[in-house]
Protein backbone atom coordinates (compact mmCIF):
# COMPACT_ATOMS: atom_id res chain seq x y z
CA UNK A 1 0.00 0.00 0.00
CA UNK A 2 2.85 2.41 0.04
CA UNK A 3 2.58 3.22 -3.29
CA UNK A 4 -1.43 4.79 -2.31
CA UNK A 5 0.26 6.59 0.19
CA UNK A 6 0.49 10.09 -1.57
CA UNK A 7 -2.42 9.50 -3.65
CA UNK A 8 -4.61 9.17 -0.64
CA UNK A 9 -2.43 12.22 0.91
CA UNK A 10 -3.95 14.00 -2.52
CA UNK A 11 -7.17 13.11 -2.25
CA UNK A 12 -7.37 13.95 1.80
CA UNK A 13 -5.81 17.03 1.25
CA UNK A 14 -8.37 18.23 -1.73
CA UNK A 15 -11.11 17.39 -0.32
CA UNK A 16 -11.43 16.34 3.51
CA UNK A 17 -11.39 19.28 6.08
CA UNK A 18 -10.17 17.51 9.56
CA UNK A 19 -11.08 18.67 13.37
CA UNK A 20 -9.11 20.36 15.15
CA UNK A 21 -6.75 21.12 12.75
CA UNK A 22 -5.21 23.65 10.68
CA UNK A 23 -5.44 22.95 7.20
CA UNK A 24 -2.92 24.76 5.43
CA UNK A 25 -0.45 23.50 8.00
CA UNK A 26 -1.62 20.06 7.37
CA UNK A 27 -2.04 19.62 3.47
CA UNK A 28 1.78 21.00 3.90
CA UNK A 29 2.89 18.07 5.60
CA UNK A 30 0.37 15.33 4.52
CA UNK A 31 -1.87 13.47 6.81
CA UNK A 32 -0.90 9.65 7.85
CA UNK A 33 -2.93 7.22 7.05
CA UNK A 34 -4.00 4.56 9.26
CA UNK A 35 -5.04 1.39 7.12
CA UNK A 36 -5.66 -1.32 10.07
CA UNK A 37 -5.35 -2.07 13.52
CA UNK A 38 -5.29 -5.20 16.00
CA UNK A 39 -5.17 -5.30 19.57
CA UNK A 40 -3.16 -1.87 20.83
CA UNK A 41 -1.81 -1.64 17.79
CA UNK A 42 -2.40 0.32 14.43
CA UNK A 43 -0.52 0.62 11.22
CA UNK A 44 -0.47 2.76 8.54
CA UNK A 45 -0.13 2.69 4.99
CA UNK A 46 3.76 2.61 4.94
CA UNK A 47 3.78 0.02 7.06
CA UNK A 48 4.91 0.99 10.31
CA UNK A 49 3.22 -0.57 13.20
CA UNK A 50 2.20 1.82 15.98
CA UNK A 51 1.65 1.70 19.44
CA UNK A 52 -2.07 3.20 19.88
CA UNK A 53 -1.31 5.12 24.48
CA UNK A 54 -4.83 6.67 23.67
CA UNK A 55 -7.22 4.12 22.35
CA UNK A 56 -8.59 6.13 19.39
CA UNK A 57 -9.99 9.11 21.06
CA UNK A 58 -9.85 7.77 24.96
CA UNK A 59 -12.59 5.03 23.13
CA UNK A 60 -11.80 1.90 22.09
CA UNK A 61 -11.97 0.37 25.34
CA UNK A 62 -12.50 -3.04 23.96
CA UNK A 63 -9.27 -3.30 21.61
CA UNK A 64 -8.80 -3.24 17.95
CA UNK A 65 -10.37 -6.23 15.33
CA UNK A 66 -13.00 -7.34 17.50
CA UNK A 67 -14.74 -9.85 14.72
CA UNK A 68 -17.49 -10.47 17.08
CA UNK A 69 -18.51 -6.67 17.03
CA UNK A 70 -18.41 -7.05 13.03
CA UNK A 71 -20.38 -9.98 13.13
CA UNK A 72 -23.37 -8.44 15.59
CA UNK A 73 -23.38 -4.97 13.27
CA UNK A 74 -23.51 -7.41 9.96
CA UNK A 75 -25.93 -9.65 11.64
CA UNK A 76 -28.20 -6.93 12.84
CA UNK A 77 -27.70 -4.84 9.29
CA UNK A 78 -29.50 -7.59 7.47
CA UNK A 79 -32.15 -8.27 9.48
CA UNK A 80 -33.04 -4.22 10.57
CA UNK A 81 -30.21 -1.65 9.43
CA UNK A 82 -32.50 1.51 10.45
CA UNK A 83 -35.52 2.12 12.11
CA UNK A 84 -35.79 5.56 14.02
CA UNK A 85 -37.33 5.37 17.70
CA UNK A 86 -39.97 8.77 17.02
CA UNK A 87 -43.47 8.17 16.62
CA UNK A 88 -44.53 5.44 19.47
CA UNK A 89 -41.48 3.07 18.12
CA UNK A 90 -38.54 1.57 19.33
CA UNK A 91 -36.99 -2.00 18.24
CA UNK A 92 -35.48 -4.71 20.19
CA UNK A 93 -32.14 -3.79 20.09
CA UNK A 94 -32.43 -0.05 21.98
CA UNK A 95 -34.59 -1.70 24.45
CA UNK A 96 -32.33 -4.99 25.09
CA UNK A 97 -29.30 -2.67 25.67
CA UNK A 98 -31.20 -0.30 28.45
CA UNK A 99 -31.81 -3.11 30.23
CA UNK A 100 -27.79 -3.93 30.49
CA UNK A 101 -26.96 -0.41 30.87
CA UNK A 102 -29.37 -0.11 34.12
CA UNK A 103 -27.66 -3.16 35.25
CA UNK A 104 -23.77 -2.03 35.01
CA UNK A 105 -24.92 1.37 36.34
CA UNK A 106 -25.19 1.77 39.97
CA UNK A 107 -28.03 1.80 41.29
CA UNK A 108 -30.78 4.34 40.53
CA UNK A 109 -30.22 4.83 36.76
CA UNK A 110 -32.79 2.96 35.45
CA UNK A 111 -33.64 5.33 32.26
CA UNK A 112 -30.63 5.91 29.43
CA UNK A 113 -31.58 8.47 26.54
CA UNK A 114 -29.58 7.69 23.24
CA UNK A 115 -27.15 10.27 21.22
CA UNK A 116 -24.18 9.87 18.48
CA UNK A 117 -21.82 11.41 20.55
CA UNK A 118 -20.26 12.98 23.60
CA UNK A 119 -20.85 16.21 22.21
CA UNK A 120 -24.62 15.09 21.89
CA UNK A 121 -24.70 13.62 25.16
CA UNK A 122 -24.21 17.15 26.82
CA UNK A 123 -26.55 19.07 24.95
CA UNK A 124 -29.05 16.60 25.50
CA UNK A 125 -28.18 17.34 29.18
CA UNK A 126 -27.96 20.59 29.05
CA UNK A 127 -31.39 20.37 27.42
CA UNK A 128 -32.83 17.58 30.11
CA UNK A 129 -31.98 19.65 32.80
CA UNK A 130 -33.77 22.55 31.84
CA UNK A 131 -36.79 21.01 31.01
CA UNK A 132 -36.51 18.90 34.04
CA UNK A 133 -36.38 22.32 36.52
CA UNK A 134 -39.25 24.05 34.19
CA UNK A 135 -41.54 20.71 34.58
CA UNK A 136 -41.29 20.50 38.32
CA UNK A 137 -42.12 24.69 38.73
CA UNK A 138 -39.45 25.73 38.77
CA UNK A 139 -38.40 27.35 35.18
CA UNK A 140 -35.90 30.11 36.51
CA UNK A 141 -33.33 27.51 37.03
CA UNK A 142 -31.56 27.73 33.84
CA UNK A 143 -27.91 28.37 34.94
CA UNK A 144 -25.45 25.42 34.77
CA UNK A 145 -21.64 25.79 35.79
CA UNK A 146 -18.46 24.33 34.48
CA UNK A 147 -15.11 24.53 35.21
CA UNK A 148 -12.18 26.09 33.25
CA UNK A 149 -10.27 23.79 31.02
CA UNK A 150 -13.20 21.22 31.08
CA UNK A 151 -13.89 19.62 27.86
CA UNK A 152 -17.33 18.50 27.29
CA UNK A 153 -17.50 18.30 23.52
CA UNK A 154 -17.25 20.79 20.14
CA UNK A 155 -21.19 21.61 19.40
CA UNK A 156 -22.37 25.18 20.49
CA UNK A 157 -23.60 23.89 23.46
CA UNK A 158 -21.00 21.22 24.83
CA UNK A 159 -18.21 23.75 23.80
CA UNK A 160 -20.28 26.50 25.76
CA UNK A 161 -20.07 23.49 28.66
CA UNK A 162 -16.56 23.57 28.62
CA UNK A 163 -13.77 25.62 29.66
CA UNK A 164 -11.45 25.87 26.75
CA UNK A 165 -11.16 29.10 25.94
CA UNK A 166 -9.83 29.03 22.51
CA UNK A 167 -12.88 27.05 21.60
CA UNK A 168 -14.89 29.94 23.17
CA UNK A 169 -13.00 32.10 20.72
CA UNK A 170 -14.37 30.63 17.67
CA UNK A 171 -17.79 31.18 17.41
CA UNK A 172 -18.58 33.83 20.07
CA UNK A 173 -19.30 30.92 23.31
CA UNK A 174 -20.24 30.68 25.72
CA UNK A 175 -24.35 30.54 25.02
CA UNK A 176 -26.17 32.52 27.78
CA UNK A 177 -26.71 30.56 30.58
CA UNK A 178 -23.43 28.80 31.19
CA UNK A 179 -20.94 29.96 33.98
CA UNK A 180 -17.18 28.47 34.86
CA UNK A 181 -15.21 28.25 38.13
CA UNK A 182 -11.57 27.30 38.12
CA UNK A 183 -10.40 23.69 37.95
CA UNK A 184 -9.51 21.44 40.47
CA UNK A 185 -5.69 21.21 39.96
CA UNK A 186 -3.86 20.81 42.67
CA UNK A 187 -0.36 21.19 41.08
CA UNK A 188 -1.07 24.66 40.09
CA UNK A 189 -3.09 25.82 42.71
CA UNK A 190 -2.90 24.31 46.14
CA UNK A 191 0.76 25.03 46.58
CA UNK A 192 -0.13 26.11 50.03
CA UNK A 193 -2.41 23.52 51.39
CA UNK A 194 -2.83 19.82 51.74
CA UNK A 195 -4.45 17.50 48.77
CA UNK A 196 -7.07 17.50 51.61
CA UNK A 197 -7.41 20.78 52.13
CA UNK A 198 -7.34 21.84 48.57
CA UNK A 199 -10.36 19.07 47.67
CA UNK A 200 -12.80 21.35 50.09
CA UNK A 201 -11.04 24.79 49.22
CA UNK A 202 -11.89 23.95 45.29
CA UNK A 203 -15.42 22.65 45.72
CA UNK A 204 -16.04 25.91 47.42
CA UNK A 205 -15.57 27.53 44.31
CA UNK A 206 -18.11 26.24 43.20
CA UNK A 207 -20.63 27.65 46.34
CA UNK A 208 -19.18 30.90 45.73
CA UNK A 209 -20.67 30.67 42.24
CA UNK A 210 -23.74 29.88 43.03
CA UNK A 211 -23.80 32.34 45.70
CA UNK A 212 -22.81 35.13 43.21
CA UNK A 213 -25.65 33.75 40.61
CA UNK A 214 -28.63 32.67 42.90
CA UNK A 215 -29.34 29.49 43.58
CA UNK A 216 -32.71 29.75 42.62
CA UNK A 217 -31.35 30.48 38.93
CA UNK A 218 -28.70 28.06 39.01
CA UNK A 219 -29.51 24.47 37.61
CA UNK A 220 -26.85 21.95 37.30
CA UNK A 221 -23.12 22.06 38.28
CA UNK A 222 -21.45 19.74 35.47
CA UNK A 223 -17.47 18.30 35.38
CA UNK A 224 -15.68 15.27 34.60
CA UNK A 225 -14.68 13.13 37.40
CA UNK A 226 -11.39 13.28 36.02
CA UNK A 227 -10.70 15.76 33.29
CA UNK A 228 -9.45 14.26 29.81
CA UNK A 229 -9.01 16.93 27.50
CA UNK A 230 -7.95 19.30 30.39
CA UNK A 231 -4.44 17.18 31.11
CA UNK A 232 -5.69 14.17 33.02
CA UNK A 233 -6.26 16.68 36.12
CA UNK A 234 -7.82 14.50 39.35
CA UNK A 235 -8.90 15.87 41.77
CA UNK A 236 -8.46 15.48 45.54
CA UNK A 237 -10.16 12.34 47.13
CA UNK A 238 -11.83 15.32 49.44
CA UNK A 239 -13.53 17.13 46.27
CA UNK A 240 -16.10 15.32 44.69
CA UNK A 241 -17.92 14.19 47.99
CA UNK A 242 -17.57 18.50 48.73
CA UNK A 243 -19.61 18.94 45.68
CA UNK A 244 -22.21 16.54 46.15
CA UNK A 245 -22.52 18.07 49.50
CA UNK A 246 -22.80 21.71 47.92
CA UNK A 247 -24.88 20.54 45.73
CA UNK A 248 -27.71 19.15 47.72
CA UNK A 249 -27.57 21.97 50.05
CA UNK A 250 -28.29 24.59 47.13
CA UNK A 251 -30.84 22.05 45.57
CA UNK A 252 -28.73 21.44 42.27
CA UNK A 253 -28.30 19.08 40.28
CA UNK A 254 -24.89 17.45 39.96
CA UNK A 255 -24.14 15.96 36.54
CA UNK A 256 -20.91 14.03 36.16
CA UNK A 257 -19.27 13.71 32.38
CA UNK A 258 -18.32 10.22 32.03
CA UNK A 259 -17.66 10.22 27.95
CA UNK A 260 -13.99 10.05 28.84
CA UNK A 261 -13.99 7.96 32.32
CA UNK A 262 -17.25 5.71 31.66
CA UNK A 263 -17.37 2.01 30.79
CA UNK A 264 -13.94 0.67 32.70
CA UNK A 265 -11.31 3.77 32.08
CA UNK A 266 -10.88 4.08 35.89
CA UNK A 267 -10.99 0.78 36.78
CA UNK A 268 -14.66 1.53 37.56
CA UNK A 269 -17.29 0.89 35.32
CA UNK A 270 -18.15 5.03 35.92
CA UNK A 271 -15.41 7.42 37.06
CA UNK A 272 -17.53 8.76 39.95
CA UNK A 273 -17.72 5.58 41.54
CA UNK A 274 -14.28 5.97 42.49
CA UNK A 275 -15.57 9.21 44.75
CA UNK A 276 -18.55 7.40 46.47
CA UNK A 277 -21.04 9.96 45.02
CA UNK A 278 -24.18 9.73 43.11
CA UNK A 279 -25.01 11.92 40.26
CA UNK A 280 -28.76 13.03 39.37
CA UNK A 281 -27.56 12.73 35.68
CA UNK A 282 -24.13 11.35 33.91
CA UNK A 283 -23.20 11.47 30.30
CA UNK A 284 -21.75 8.82 28.03
CA UNK A 285 -20.36 8.02 24.81
CA UNK A 286 -16.69 6.73 23.79
CA UNK A 287 -16.57 3.47 25.40
CA UNK A 288 -19.75 2.64 25.55
CA UNK A 289 -19.43 1.14 21.78
CA UNK A 290 -15.57 1.26 21.96
CA UNK A 291 -15.62 3.69 18.92
CA UNK A 292 -16.76 0.76 16.85
CA UNK A 293 -19.85 2.74 16.23
CA UNK A 294 -21.41 6.00 17.07
CA UNK A 295 -23.89 6.12 20.00
CA UNK A 296 -24.08 7.78 23.11
CA UNK A 297 -26.06 7.74 26.29
CA UNK A 298 -27.88 10.01 28.77
CA UNK A 299 -27.92 8.22 32.10
CA UNK A 300 -30.71 9.70 34.01
CA UNK A 301 -31.07 8.95 37.84
CA UNK A 302 -34.58 8.75 39.31
CA UNK A 303 -35.50 11.85 40.55
CA UNK A 304 -34.91 13.30 37.46
CA UNK A 305 -36.55 10.74 35.36
CA UNK A 306 -39.62 10.59 37.15
CA UNK A 307 -40.26 14.65 37.47
CA UNK A 308 -40.02 14.23 33.32
CA UNK A 309 -42.55 11.42 33.65
CA UNK A 310 -44.62 12.62 35.72
CA UNK A 311 -44.60 16.22 34.54
CA UNK A 312 -42.61 17.13 31.41
CA UNK A 313 -45.03 16.00 28.56
CA UNK A 314 -43.47 15.98 25.55
CA UNK A 315 -39.40 16.23 25.60
CA UNK A 316 -38.81 18.32 21.94
CA UNK A 317 -35.95 17.12 21.33
CA UNK A 318 -33.84 13.72 19.67
CA UNK A 319 -32.07 12.36 16.53
CA UNK A 320 -32.63 10.94 13.36
CA UNK A 321 -30.10 7.88 15.13
CA UNK A 322 -31.04 7.71 18.57
CA UNK A 323 -31.13 4.20 19.30
CA UNK A 324 -29.97 3.03 16.39
CA UNK A 325 -30.65 -0.35 16.07
CA UNK A 326 -26.77 -1.48 14.72
CA UNK A 327 -25.15 1.30 16.98
CA UNK A 328 -27.35 -0.24 19.83
CA UNK A 329 -26.53 -3.90 19.12
CA UNK A 330 -22.86 -3.36 18.43
CA UNK A 331 -23.01 -1.18 22.12
CA UNK A 332 -24.97 -4.37 23.94
CA UNK A 333 -22.04 -6.41 22.66
CA UNK A 334 -19.08 -4.52 23.55
CA UNK A 335 -20.50 -3.66 27.17
CA UNK A 336 -21.43 -7.81 27.80
CA UNK A 337 -17.83 -8.43 26.64
CA UNK A 338 -16.55 -6.30 28.88
CA UNK A 339 -18.27 -7.10 31.81
CA UNK A 340 -18.50 -11.52 30.85
CA UNK A 341 -14.83 -11.32 29.70
CA UNK A 342 -13.44 -9.43 32.95
CA UNK A 343 -11.68 -6.67 31.34
CA UNK A 344 -13.03 -3.46 33.69
CA UNK A 345 -12.45 -5.80 36.58
CA UNK A 346 -8.70 -7.00 34.88
CA UNK A 347 -7.92 -2.67 35.08
CA UNK A 348 -8.88 -2.74 38.57
CA UNK A 349 -6.94 -5.31 39.64
CA UNK A 350 -4.26 -6.34 37.82
CA UNK A 351 -3.01 -3.97 34.98
CA UNK A 352 -4.03 -0.60 36.43
CA UNK A 353 -2.37 -0.69 39.16
CA UNK A 354 0.91 -2.29 37.49
CA UNK A 355 0.50 0.76 34.50
CA UNK A 356 0.59 3.59 37.39
CA UNK A 357 3.66 1.34 39.48
CA UNK A 358 4.98 1.59 36.27
CA UNK A 359 4.57 4.72 35.23
CA UNK A 360 5.36 6.56 38.00
CA UNK A 361 9.04 4.64 38.04
CA UNK A 362 9.20 5.41 34.40
CA UNK A 363 8.77 8.85 34.41
CA UNK A 364 9.64 10.33 38.03
CA UNK A 365 13.14 10.52 37.25
CA UNK A 366 13.34 12.97 34.83
CA UNK A 367 14.58 16.15 35.05
CA UNK A 368 11.54 18.57 33.36
CA UNK A 369 8.52 15.96 34.28
CA UNK A 370 6.64 16.40 37.77
CA UNK A 371 3.37 15.91 38.70
CA UNK A 372 3.27 12.21 37.42
CA UNK A 373 -0.41 10.83 37.96
CA UNK A 374 -2.86 8.35 37.03
CA UNK A 375 -5.21 5.82 38.04
CA UNK A 376 -6.49 2.35 35.88
CA UNK A 377 -5.82 3.14 32.35
CA UNK A 378 -5.36 7.14 32.22
CA UNK A 379 -2.45 8.99 33.30
CA UNK A 380 -0.50 11.85 32.64
CA UNK A 381 2.77 14.04 33.62
CA UNK A 382 3.40 16.90 33.31
CA UNK A 383 6.69 19.16 31.44
CA UNK A 384 7.75 21.26 33.85
CA UNK A 385 11.00 24.09 33.82
CA UNK A 386 11.80 23.92 37.45
CA UNK A 387 10.83 20.33 39.64
CA UNK A 388 11.74 22.04 42.78
CA UNK A 389 9.58 25.60 42.13
CA UNK A 390 7.10 23.86 40.31
CA UNK A 391 7.63 25.88 37.87
CA UNK A 392 5.84 25.50 34.49
CA UNK A 393 7.47 26.47 30.99
CA UNK A 394 6.94 29.52 29.38
CA UNK A 395 4.46 29.79 26.36
CA UNK A 396 2.12 27.16 27.55
CA UNK A 397 2.13 24.25 25.30
CA UNK A 398 4.92 24.93 22.80
CA UNK A 399 7.03 22.42 24.67
CA UNK A 400 3.78 19.80 24.73
CA UNK A 401 3.16 19.92 21.33
CA UNK A 402 7.33 19.43 20.47
CA UNK A 403 7.41 16.40 22.97
CA UNK A 404 4.13 14.80 21.65
CA UNK A 405 5.53 14.93 17.46
CA UNK A 406 8.74 12.94 18.77
CA UNK A 407 6.27 10.41 19.92
CA UNK A 408 4.66 10.55 16.94
CA UNK A 409 7.63 10.22 14.97
CA UNK A 410 8.57 6.96 16.87
CA UNK A 411 5.24 5.50 16.31
CA UNK A 412 3.84 5.71 19.82
CA UNK A 413 0.43 7.92 20.14
CA UNK A 414 0.59 9.39 23.20
CA UNK A 415 -1.45 13.34 23.69
CA UNK A 416 -0.35 17.08 24.76
CA UNK A 417 -3.08 18.90 26.36
CA UNK A 418 -0.92 21.93 26.86
CA UNK A 419 2.28 20.76 28.34
CA UNK A 420 0.31 17.86 29.75
CA UNK A 421 1.40 14.47 28.54
CA UNK A 422 -1.65 11.97 28.48
CA UNK A 423 -1.92 8.49 28.05
CA UNK A 424 -5.31 5.88 27.91
CA UNK A 425 -4.23 2.54 26.52
CA UNK A 426 -7.33 0.00 24.87
CA UNK A 427 -8.23 -1.60 28.25
CA UNK A 428 -7.06 -4.70 27.04
CA UNK A 429 -3.61 -3.73 27.01
CA UNK A 430 -1.38 -6.44 28.96
CA UNK A 431 1.83 -5.68 31.34
CA UNK A 432 4.12 -7.07 29.04
CA UNK A 433 2.34 -4.61 26.56
CA UNK A 434 2.73 -1.46 28.91
CA UNK A 435 6.20 -2.52 29.27
CA UNK A 436 6.82 -1.73 26.01
CA UNK A 437 4.55 1.18 25.60
CA UNK A 438 6.25 2.57 28.73
CA UNK A 439 10.02 1.60 27.28
CA UNK A 440 9.32 3.43 23.97
CA UNK A 441 7.81 6.61 26.10
CA UNK A 442 11.25 6.73 28.17
CA UNK A 443 13.40 6.96 25.26
CA UNK A 444 11.44 9.58 23.49
CA UNK A 445 11.68 11.74 26.67
CA UNK A 446 14.94 11.50 27.23
CA UNK A 447 15.50 12.77 23.15
CA UNK A 448 13.13 15.51 24.27
CA UNK A 449 15.12 16.57 27.07
CA UNK A 450 18.24 16.27 25.20
CA UNK A 451 17.12 17.90 22.20
CA UNK A 452 14.10 20.57 22.99
CA UNK A 453 14.89 21.34 26.31
CA UNK A 454 18.83 21.16 26.29
CA UNK A 455 19.33 21.97 22.87
CA UNK A 456 21.76 19.45 22.08
CA UNK A 457 22.08 17.50 18.70
CA UNK A 458 19.98 15.01 18.06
Amino acid sequence: MKQNTEAWRALDAAHHLHPFSDTKGLNAQGARVITRAEGIYLWDSEGNQIIDGMAGLWCVNIGYGRKDLAEVAKRQMEELAYYNTFFKTTNPQVAELSKLLAEVAPDGFEHVFYTNSGSESVDTMIRMVRHYWSSVGKPEKKVLIGRWNGYHGSTIGGASMGGMTYMHEQGDLPIPGIVHVEQPWYYKHGKDMTPEEFGLAAARWIEDKILEVGADKVAAFVGEPIQGAGGVIIPPATYWPEVERICRKHDILMVCDEVICGFGRTGQWFGHELYGVKPDLFTTAKGLSSGYLPIGAVFVGERVAQGLIEHGGDFNHGFTYSGHPVCCAVARANVTALRDEGIVARVREETGPYMQAKWRETFGQFEHIDDVRGVGLIQAFTLVKDKQKRALFDNWGTMGLACRDIFFRENLIMRACGDHIVAAPPLVISKPEIDEMLGRAARCVEEFERVVVRGQPG
